[in-house]
């Protein structure tokens, strides 16, 4: 190897490992805050309020992605939940959104990166955007292909039961010949229980298929008998943390860090990823690169013009980047240091939900033409945002450069907060993910 590619990669490693170093306590202080606001405020409490698209459902679908994870893909599976639950689609999308771009964490990263003045972007910008997302959704996504999306949705779930289910989704159980082994011969359908007798029902090593996500263990078990009912270690894979009578700080302590350790083995490969790949842009192109990307000043191009120019490409460049939530903060900090405009950062940021991996999942869940007419309106809805920020805060003087725009790679070293703050964070977030990977492999949910 030569000395030359021996210097290029010791510079990304370097770059990498102040990035991580600088973005570490943000992080994980937000990430375990969410856990913390996550258990507070069970999801389960909220969806019931998404059936019809006004302000009051926008709010409740505001508040449900804000606690839910920042993981763009989690927040797409999420959403297709709710999809499934009867939420309209204006809810699902603005919940889509709220969950990737008004999250704790995603705030302290950017504060730490880049600064306050983004900050309130970001939040002007994803309330913004959540609004226009309502009114594009509701008022101009065509009945028929919301029909067709819906009929994909349901064509994808198995036969559901009649009755009540007592809070039990089964919309995932399968009915195969041999029963995968589940004896439901004895399963009786009577009022008093709920319509089912589960008492004998047995649960092998594989849980069949069925999503026990949303099981509700309240004190009269809603008339089910599941006293006999065997728990095999798999089986739990997907079981939510049941509402159990808690005692005590240290038993919501406890539950919050198995949030915490869900919510990072979700996003942490994702994050890593963001940082690796920003990392590696930072390194290696050059302030002019990134210039030579977007449009000059010099053009003399009509501010708007320019400003929609600079949105769009920012969306773009987002498009083709597999990069999370969070972690395309960074590259976000790369493109501002680069010469884009404010709203250009603002929707490269808010255009996490239309990666290309992304518009994938959409295809998988919600069928071709479906999925075209949602892109397309998440499209012009992020641009509409972009230029609103863009021209909200460039009218009122609030972009300064100079007040923005900080060293990437500065070093973290020495007696400076980052240092004392990572010195907390480091031991408190591993002693943290090791508690909640204990309640959870207590549980059956190891992950």
């Amino acid at each position: 190897m030569e000395s030359g590619d021996s210097n290029i990669i010791i510079h990304v490693i370097s770059v990498l490992f102040n990035m991580s170093w600088q973005i570490f306590w943000p992080l994980a202080f937000g990430l375990i805050l969410s856990s913390f606001i996550r258990h507070l405020l069970p999801v389960d409490t909220v969806v019931k309020h998404l059936g019809k698209t006004d302000a009051k459902s926008l709010t409740f679908t505001t508040i449900l992605g804000m606690v839910s994870s920042s993981c763009s893909y989690a927040a797409a599976s999420l959403s297709h939940t709710l999809l499934a639950k009867k939420a309209t689609l204006a809810n699902a999308m603005a919940f889509l959104v709220s969950s990737t771009n008004l999250i704790v964490e995603m705030f302290i990263v950017l504060v730490a990166l880049m600064g306050w003045t983004f900050l309130w972007g970001e939040v002007i910008g994803g309330l913004i955007l959540i609004a226009t997302v309502g009114f594009l959704f509701s008022r101009f996504y065509p009945k028929e292909v919301e029909q067709e999306l819906r009929q994909h949705i349901e064509s994808a779930e198995p036969a559901k039961h009649a009755h009540s289910d007592c809070g039990m989704d089964m919309s995932n159980m399968k009915h195969e010949t041999s029963d995968c082994g589940m004896d439901m011969s004895n399963m009786k359908s009577e009022t008093s229980d709920c319509g089912m007798d589960m008492s004998s029902m047995k649960h092998e090593t594989s849980d069949c298929g069925m999503d026990m996500s949303n099981m509700k263990s309240e004190t009269s078990d809603c008339g089910m008998d599941m006293s006999n009912m065997k728990h095999d270690h798999s089986m739990h894979h997907h079981m939510d943390m049941p509402a159990q009578e808690e005692t005590g700080l240290m038993s919501k302590i406890t539950k919050s860090a198995g949030f915490f350790q869900m919510d990072l083995a979700m996003i942490g490969k994702e994050i890593l990823i963001g940082v690796v790949v920003s990392s590696i842009l930072i390194a290696l192109v050059p302030q002019e690169g990134w210039k030579a990307l977007f449009i000059s000043n010099d053009v003399g191009l009509p501010t708007w013009l320019h400003s929609l120019l600079d949105v769009i490409i920012g969306i773009f460049v987002a498009m083709i980047a597999y990069v999370c939530s969070v972690g395309n903060l960074i590259l976000a900090a790369a493109l501002w240091h680069g010469g884009i405009s404010f709203g250009g950062v603002i929707g490269f940021i808010l255009a996490d939900v239309l990666t290309i991996p992304m518009m994938g999942v959409y295809k998988k869940y919600y069928g071709k033409r479906p999925t075209k007419w949602m892109v397309g309106l998440l499209f012009l809805s992020i641009l509409f945002t972009g230029l609103c920020v863009d021209a909200i805060f460039n009218g009122f003087g609030w972009v300064s450069a100079d007040q923005t725009v900080r060293t990437l790679n500065q070093s973290g070293f020495g007696m400076n907060m980052t240092t004392v703050m990572n010195l907390i964070f480091i031991p408190l977030s591993i002693w943290y993910y090791r508690l909640g990977k204990k309640a959870n492999a207590g549980m059956g949910m190891s992950m």
